[in-house]
């Protein structure tokens, strides 16, 4: 097993360092350190550079505007990324949509969508939770009544991330009612936001930020065009959409830079007449941190070299890095949370509106950063996961 970077690799690896230090804009930049939210103007100019430079979708293939990098270049992309404070795209077009497309997709369809989503031109957003389907997402109401050669798509989702931006909407509804398996009877559509009988509205978090959304439908016209695989056979679509997300949620790059950010705050922050870092409690919590963030690292590269000998995708037990990637998260942001103490308050608690205050953006963080243990199935689920396919338990 290898797990060290040729010289080949830590060459590609300086040259996508300097890219980044020299290509992502300042004010998007500074954003992404102050965990500020992002425009779709911020996403849209970033996008555009990336397909300018030919990096908007890295892991595609050459014939559809990929790079035709190997598995461990676009880890490595991946990874640099995070740490030049360099905003990941929404990956619901170009990682999520495009993935099942090319696996599942008409040439119709490839040929009208994937150009448009390697430029940024749509921006894409996920139709899966309901106000009753969410872990169980096999439970979906959302009614699509086929007619002749449309649907008519009748129901609700929820949770939906970045509604406000999105063109075109991927869906899992139920084409199907009479079915023994909740699984059977659901089909993936493509619907188009700007469709007649479409409302979005939005969430408003207890931070006052707006992410998510409320998606309603009613009465919405869609062509059958627009059925990806399978009528009834969208579950199928699901479980390979799914699967794809976990790879890459390890974010190992991120973690690191925000992890040296919570060094150098802690070393400003005064607890007992003297730094937080100088605490034994707190010093003790931030060493397990790196510890498990650099065996974290090394578990992603045994999966990198399994991958790169094999040229398959990684087994079940990928699940490994979605649950420790997630949790190291989740911690950061905890002791983020207790080095900054009382000014982390939210905005309005502060009694002042200073939108330049970057402490008070660490309260958002930690609230917002507990859903990365639930979405592409919650950790639980992943410890089945690796229970059942993994040690056959």
């Amino acid at each position: 097993m290898d797990l060290s970077y040729s010289p080949e690799e830590m060459t590609f690896r300086e040259e996508v360092q300097l890219w980044l230090k020299s290509n992502v804009p300042e004010h998007i930049r500074q954003k992404v350190i102050r965990y500020q939210a992002l425009t779709r103007d911020d996403y849209n100019s970033w996008h555009g550079i990336l397909a300018d430079k030919g990096w908007s979708v890295p892991h595609w293939p050459v014939e559809w505007g990929g790079t035709g990098w190997n598995v461990t270049q676009r880890y490595i992309f991946d990874e640099e990324f995070g740490a030049a404070a360099a905003p990941a795209l929404p990956p619901l077009g170009p990682h999520m949509c495009a993935s099942v497309l090319m696996k599942f997709g008409t040439d119709v369809q490839k040929k009208k969508f994937l150009p448009r989503i390697r430029t940024g031109e749509d921006f894409w957003i996920q139709g899966y939770s309901e106000p009753s389907a969410g872990s169980d997402l096999a439970a979906i109401q959302t009614k699509a009544e086929r007619i002749a050669d449309h649907y008519v798509v009748n129901g609700q989702k929820i949770w939906t991330t970045l509604g406000q931006f999105g063109d075109w909407i991927f869906c899992l509804v139920r084409t199907n009612f009479k079915v023994e398996k909740k699984q059977d009877g659901i089909s993936f559509l493509l619907i188009d936001m700007k469709t007649p009988g479409i409302t979005v509205r939005p969430i408003i978090l207890m931070d006052g930020g707006h992410e998510v959304n409320e998606v309603f439908f009613k009465d919405v016209i869609v062509h059958k065009e627009n059925l990806v695989f399978e009528e009834d056979k969208g579950w199928t679509v699901a479980k390979y959409l799914l699967g794809h997300e976990r790879m890459n949620s390890a974010r190992v790059g991120i973690s690191r830079r925000e992890l040296k950010a919570l060094k150098n705050l802690a070393a400003t922050q005064i607890k007992n007449n003297r730094p937080l870092i100088e605490d034994t409690r707190f010093r003790d919590r931030l060493a397990r941190i790196e510890i498990e963030l650099t065996a974290l690292e090394i578990t992603a590269m045994r999966f990198l070299d399994r991958m790169r000998q094999a040229g398959q995708p990684p087994g079940a037990d990928v699940s490994v890095l979605k649950i420790k990637g997630t949790e190291i998260q989740q911690q950061i942001t905890e002791l983020m949370m207790q080095s900054i103490g009382l000014k982390a308050l939210p905005r309005h608690s502060l009694g002042h509106h200073n939108w330049d205050d970057w402490a008070a953006e660490i309260a958002p963080r930690y609230f917002n950063f507990r859903k990365t243990s639930i979405y592409a199935g919650s950790n639980e689920i992943q410890r089945n996961i690796i229970a059942k396919m993994t040690l056959g338990l």
